[in-house]
């Protein structure tokens, strides 16, 4: 059950990467230069006010030097690599190995 739910979580973060490179893409060839949209200019754009919350919760349950060291390099880096690496991390729990069978049993 928990590794369907760690392959779910992969495949929708993989199809937000998709979506977000395919934007940046986008952007890239209309400007004519390499556009990279940061996870903080993308989260801000779609939800200001969870991004807020968030920044609250940190500050005040975790440490307010959390927020300013760990977040925004994490929010700064764009946000297709970030969600591609979550789909990789995601996927990773999720994995199943194949079961080995014994070939080399005595006939």
């Amino acid at each position: 059950m928990f590794r369907f739910v760690f392959r779910l979580a992969a495949m929708i973060s993989l199809s937000i990467a998709v979506i977000m490179a395919v934007l940046d893409a986008t952007r890239t060839v209309a400007a004519s230069q390499l556009v990279l949209t940061p996870l903080k200019m993308s989260w801000n754009a779609v939800s200001p006010q969870t991004m807020s919350s968030a920044e609250v919760f940190v500050r005040e349950k975790m440490a307010p030097v959390l927020w300013d060291v760990g977040a925004n390099w994490l929010l700064s880096l764009p946000g297709c690599v970030v969600f591609a690496g979550l789909a990789l991390a995601f996927y990773a729990v999720g994995y199943r190995r194949e079961q080995t069978t014994r070939r080399y049993a005595a006939t």
